[in-house]
């Protein structure tokens, strides 16, 4: 993706950026980069840079204030239900104001994300909700200081909480309406740098759905050479709706303050993360607060990692993301490194992790020791072999398969040994696969799955690629068996430099649907697009439909 200069925002006065520039290529396998970098470290290590230093002072050329209006039109049929959706057009829009050299504001007046692209569906076989990842241009800007905070398996802001909701007949996610929104993000001096955000949801009456008010504050001041110390509050407000009015309801909130440390030494071989978050209701709680410790150390042959987890019973943040509370967590892990004179292999080395789970009312309720080694080739290829020895307990009724089956007791609990195989071709290659496959012990039965990517770059003209994934579960009478089929070949045409469209199919019999989206894009001016995007939901048997919409949008960037 090319970023027009308009809409970089250059601190005015700035004499030298600290920067770092770095050069691949691809026919002899060489990188080469302007301030020298560890080769354990990856090429974008931010503990590794220059100042590049400018003959004059950056000058302002600009009032730094973009509008972005958009108009869009949108007609869908739901076949499960027997609903039809006409023609139905719809305006609103973005503003951007550059505050000072590197502070902005950005305005959004009924935003429209139609033309974003749908998530890549995955086979849960987990007991915990995934985790997908946010695509939405609006909450992607300046995110890292909103999404800095906490670790993967305790988020105490997570965007995606806002205006999107689950359709239960695709298991797509689907857009709820979202009325306005402000942000103020960027650097207030050299140490501080602040977010601050306010969403509105509007009430949709007929899906029981109440309009909501999300604020999100973050504060983080530099410390030492790369360090930092953070500061979070979240508050979500519900409506009180009835026939004549909308009130926030003083009983129905939710809030979150935290605190992180976050450690990054200045030569990168240090880094770590300490935080204490803590969430308010109003109900009583017992323990509603999640505590983390994380130290990693890394040079050219030692790794070395160590982590410590605490979430209390109540912790809640409803905007942020958190598979599962109640419990106390260990995870350290090893690893070494060699790295021989080899024509053929960069770096090898084994590895072993051990990961475990407890609480106070059960005790161990998780525990993984796994054994790995990995290979990298001089050609970046990967090839990793893991022996994992897996303990759980099942806190409820659980379906290993998640297709309706007979589930497995709550109170049981399982001892399972697999054997795991992870490779990587040559990213370079015009053709490249990435391989998990994975065979052993599942619960009271075994399994074997295999999940991939193929892609195919043909120059810039199109990028095809094929994401699949298979699961045999085999389990003893009273549990069902199943073969788990996810397919989803993608196609990226680029005609010219300002027509491209994109073809996504995806068929997942875990949710019973195959799903189509396909996105035309005409970039007719600089930074300003006009999209056309439909997409429909079948069943798998019969091919009969379940959903479709199709979608217009226009959107023109003019800078003052």
């Amino acid at each position: 993706m090319v970023i027009p200069l308009s809409t970089i925002r250059f601190s005015e006065g700035a004499q030298n950026w600290n920067v770092n520039f770095y050069r691949i290529d691809s026919e002899y396998g060489e990188r080469s980069t302007w301030t020298p970098i560890p080769r354990n470290f990856s090429l974008l290590t931010l503990a590794y840079s220059r100042k590049l230093i400018f003959e004059e002072p950056l000058e302002k050329n600009s009032a730094n204030i973009s509008l972005i209006p958009y108009a869009a039109a949108r007609t869908s049929k739901n076949f499960l239900e027997g609903t039809e959706e006409s023609l139905t057009p719809s305006f609103g829009g973005d503003a951007k104001i550059g505050i000072g050299p590197a502070l902005n504001l950005d305005l959004t007046f009924n935003p429209d994300f139609s033309q974003v692209e749908v998530d890549q569906q995955v086979t849960n076989l987990d007991r915990f909700e995934i985790f997908f990842p946010e695509r939405r241009q609006f909450f992607l800007e300046n995110a890292d200081l909103f999404d800095s905070f906490g670790q993967t398996r305790s988020r105490p802001f997570f965007s995606r909480r806002i205006g999107v909701d689950i359709d239960s007949a695709t298991g797509q996610n689907v857009q709820s309406k979202i009325i306005y929104g402000a942000r103020l993000s960027g650097k207030i001096t050299e140490d501080w740098r602040v977010g601050l955000m306010n969403m509105q949801t509007a009430t949709d009456e007929e899906a029981g759905i109440s309009g909501k008010n999300f604020t999100v504050m973050a504060l983080q001041k530099k410390i030492f050479t790369r360090s930092n110390v953070g500061l979070i509050f979240v508050d979500r407000e519900s409506l009180a709706v009835d026939e004549y009015q909308q009130l926030f309801d003083p009983t129905a909130y939710n809030r979150l303050i935290g605190l992180d440390y976050n450690l990054n030494s200045a030569d990168g071989k240090w880094t770590g993360k300490v935080f204490y978050h803590r969430t308010f209701e109003s109900r009583e709680t017992v323990s509603p607060y999640s505590f983390n410790a994380y130290m990693l150390y890394s040079d050219i042959h030692w790794s070395w990692s160590v982590s410590y987890q605490d979430i209390g019973q109540d912790f809640n943040p409803v905007v942020g993301f958190v598979p599962r509370v109640n419990f106390k967590r260990l995870n350290p892990d090893l690893a070494y490194l060699f790295y021989p004179k080899s024509n053929l292999i960069n770096r090898h080395g084994p590895k072993v992790e051990f990961e475990g789970y407890w609480n106070e009312d059960i005790g161990q309720t998780d525990r993984d020791i796994n054994l790995g080694y990995l290979i990298r080739f001089n050609s970046f290829a990967e090839l990793e072999i893991t022996q994992k020895n897996r303990y759980l307990y099942l806190f409820q009724d659980f379906d290993p398969t998640r297709t309706g089956g007979v589930p497995l007791p709550a109170g049981t609990d399982y001892y399972n040994k697999t054997v795991q195989l992870e490779y990587k071709s040559n990213p370079r290659n015009p053709v490249n696969l990435e391989l998990d496959a994975e065979a052993g012990q599942y619960y009271t039965g075994n399994f074997q799955r295999v999940t991939g990517q193929m892609g195919l770059r043909m120059g810039y003209l199109a990028n095809v690629s094929m994401n699949f994934n298979y699961a045999r579960i085999r389990l003893p009478e009273l549990q069902s068996d199943a073969d788990l089929i996810l397919v989803g070949p993608r196609i990226d045409l680029t005609f010219t430099k300002k027509l491209f469209w994109t073809t996504f199919i995806q068929y997942n019999n875990q949710i019973d649907n195959i799903n189509i989206n396909t996105r035309f894009q005409w970039r007719y001016a600089p930074v300003s697009d006009f999209f056309l995007v439909y997409t429909d939901n079948y069943f798998p048997g019969d091919f009969a439909p379940k959903q479709r919409s199709l979608v217009l949008k226009l959107n023109y960037w003019l800078n003052i």
